[in-house]
């Protein structure tokens, strides 16, 4: 593959909700560029974005992936990412490296909430963007309807270049609104023709809505079409890439990608409507100051670069994925990490194309690459020449919203399983794991359970581990509402010197959380020197209540008297006997189980609220307010809700709302369960001694 100078580049993210289509939209741009000889099919598993096994098996994208696409003397790099909402990291990731965005949306479904959720995320980026409604053939499908919710959804920008040619219910063609042509298809061969009769008069309605667009985009160009002169075609195509890279222009295309109808015509357009990378203005911070300063985007600058993405490869081993901003990535260089403050050195540099690895001598200003084996640098670094001093915008990952716990199949494999998900939150930094030492158990933290699912399967796939997922255990506490005197005896003999202690403990609520130790004894009935031993049992036996053995918080324990032997006291005696007088205390001073509470954010649509706020006290929650929020579009609620109730919120929410509802959800502090619940989890707890 030939080098190409950054005017020639086109980075585009190919962002969709799941099943519009998207992966057989960029086989038709890589068949229709004559990278492929055939179109593959994500149901044979043989496309070129969706290479990795899980993406075959479940036959959707399920990370970002990148088809350089040659067409017409310039260079589109299509970053394919996936389109459900448990793999938006990886959106992320494209979106990162992308100038622009092409959005994909189904002529029969429209508008999904997953449209919305990725045009947000360019919007967030800024990328200038431009709509293709795919699937456009099929007798369902209503390009007029999807317009007229595209309009209400993202705005009057929204700009229709092409309009479909019917008859009867089958998809022949369009109408480019811009020159005023028709093509026409005929199985693979496409035809110019006139424009259909009676199809002027529908679509000059929208080639005057592109004249008006056109001519806000220049104070000249408006003077002109207010005296009603003609603008030539290269004033409009000037003032299309101008209105599409400020925002106020979101072309619109049309087409089958299946049947590769409209393709060609979308590719034309990227090349003239969407911005160079040497048009967009990247910002950086000095990493000496923290200074925000701009990116000039030249291969005359020093190098500066960002890792967008990492794929993890047990064979291969790390391969990450680059951005070229400024100068150029070398094979057999060496680039400063600032995020690490370390060197890193560059091996052998690569094109991506799917799976397949094209060695390039470099990748210059504009272009993305990839290098393996790199040793510090983690997704969203920075690498750089030494005296670039600069730090590229990272990327900010949602937070994971589902946790499970996980447990091997066969003994032994705890070490293996934490290898395995280690290298894994390279590859994807949006799970993560923690060990619970109280519950011992493993979690994986995620963003949904197919998320976690596909974690797991890789898991096994590629590391050889396979796991069982469980539901986390509560973390429940103990601790008593009442006052009780007990008395400990520890008494044997066994031939020599025996064991005697003997304690009367007073159990009360405590002030604090760890158990609060007092003495009160007279007259040396217990010896100061066993104070520490007793003190000791309290503690240890407070670790497991005598309710459902969960940790006592929140107790007041005071020695008040006992006795001793002269012989056979002992440390070990004196903590035996404070454990017995611990068993019988607590048992006496009216135990209680303690649920945790967390503090609920949620950001949902106000039409669904009153379905929200249903839920929530189905969960046993208490709203504690509720109104607008700071995220457009979405009203808040807060609420106080048991943890226990929590665990598969995120899906449910996500059932409820359409994928539109976010939220946060925080430990607050511990209340008494209630009986009902109490008496499930004791019970549970006998049953499994």
């Amino acid at each position: 593959m030939k080098e190409y100078a950054m005017d020639e580049i086109r980075n585009v993210a190919v962002m969709v909700h799941g099943k519009c289509g998207k992966t057989t939209l960029a086989e038709a741009m890589l068949f229709n560029a004559g990278t492929i000889d055939r179109m593959g099919k994500t149901a044979d598993g043989n496309t070129v974005c969706d290479y990795d096994s899980e993406e075959i098996k479940r036959q959707f994208s399920i990370q970002t992936s990148i088809a350089p696409v040659e067409w017409k003397g310039m260079k589109y790099n299509i970053l394919d990412t996936p389109g459900f909402f448990d793999f938006v990291g990886d959106v992320k990731e494209g979106v990162r490296a992308a100038d622009s965005a092409l959005i994909v949306l189904s002529g029969r479904s429209g508008v999904s909430v997953g449209t919305e959720q990725v045009f947000s995320y360019a919007k967030q980026r800024g990328l200038p963007t431009m709509f293709f409604v795919n699937k456009i053939d099929d007798t369902r499908a209503s390009y007029e309807k999807t317009l007229e919710q595209m309009k209400e959804v993202f705005g009057k920008s929204i700009t229709p270049f092409v309009y479909p040619i019917r008859e009867g219910d089958e998809f022949k063609g369009f109408v480019d609104i811009i020159d005023m042509t028709a093509r026409r298809y005929e199985g693979k061969d496409r035809v110019d023709i006139p424009v259909p009769d009676g199809m002027a008069e529908t679509v000059a309605p929208l080639r005057e809505m592109i004249m008006e667009a056109v001519a806000e985009t220049d104070e000249e160009l408006m003077v002109k079409y207010f005296n009603g002169e003609e603008f030539t075609f290269d004033e409009i195509k000037k003032a299309i890439r101008k209105g599409v890279k400020e925002g106020s222009i979101f072309p619109v295309y049309c087409g089958s990608g299946q049947d590769n109808i409209g393709v060609r015509s979308l590719m034309d357009g990227i090349g003239k409507y969407l911005p160079a990378p040497s048009e967009i203005t990247e910002m950086a911070y000095t990493a000496s100051s923290g200074e925000p300063v701009e990116v000039v985007q030249s291969e005359t600058e020093l190098t500066s670069a960002i890792v967008f993405k990492t794929i993890v490869d047990p064979f291969v081993g790390k391969m990450s994925m680059f951005r070229v901003y400024s100068g150029d990535v070398k094979s057999d260089s060496t680039l400063y990490n600032p995020n690490r403050g370390t060197q890193e050195r560059i091996g052998k540099v690569f094109m991506l194309s799917g799976k397949k690895q094209i060695e390039a001598k470099q990748i210059k200003a504009g272009d993305i690459g990839v290098v393996s084996k790199l040793d510090k640098t983690k997704t969203g670094d920075t690498l750089c020449d030494t005296g670039k001093d600069i730090i590229l915008t990272g990327i900010e990952f949602p937070a994971p919203v589902l946790t499970m716990a996980v447990k091997p199949k066969a003994k032994g494999d705890e070490e293996k399983i934490i290898s395995g998900l280690t290298k894994l939150t390279d590859e994807d930094p949006t799970f993560s794991i923690t060990n619970n030492t109280e519950t011992k158990q493993m979690l994986i933290n995620g963003l949904g359970e197919q998320h976690i699912d596909v974690i797991t399967s890789k898991l096994a796939s590629k590391y050889g581990v396979n796991v069982i997922l469980e539901e986390p255990i509560v973390p429940y506490r103990e601790t008593i509402r009442g006052k009780a005197k007990a008395e400990g005896k520890h008494k044997k003999q066994s031939g020599g010197h025996g064991q005697y202690g003997h304690v009367i403990i007073e159990f009360e609520p405590g002030l604090t959380e760890e158990l609060t130790f007092e003495e009160k004894v007279f007259g040396g009935s217990v010896p100061k020197n066993y104070f520490p031993a007793v003190e000791k049992g309290l503690r240890e036996c407070c670790e497991h209540g005598v309710l459902a053995g969960y940790p006592v918080v929140n107790v007041k324990a005071t020695l008040l008297d006992g006795s001793y032997h002269p012989v056979d006291s002992s440390e070990m005696a004196f903590k035996t006997a404070a454990a017995l007088a611990f068993k019988s205390g607590m048992q006496q001073a009216n135990p209680v189980l303690l649920e945790p509470i967390g503090y609920l954010k949620v950001y949902i649509p106000e039409s669904i609220m009153g379905d929200i706020i249903g839920d929530i006290n189905k969960r046993r929650g208490q709203i504690m307010g509720m109104g607008e929020s700071d995220k457009p579009g979405l009203n808040m609620v807060e609420a106080e809700v048991p943890m226990s109730e929590m665990f598969k919120y995120a899906t449910d929410l996500r059932s409820m709302s359409r994928g539109r509802g976010i939220f946060s959800y925080e430990f607050s502090r511990y209340e008494p369960a209630p009986q009902q619940i109490a008496e499930k989890v004791i019970a549970a707890s006998k049953s499994a001694e």
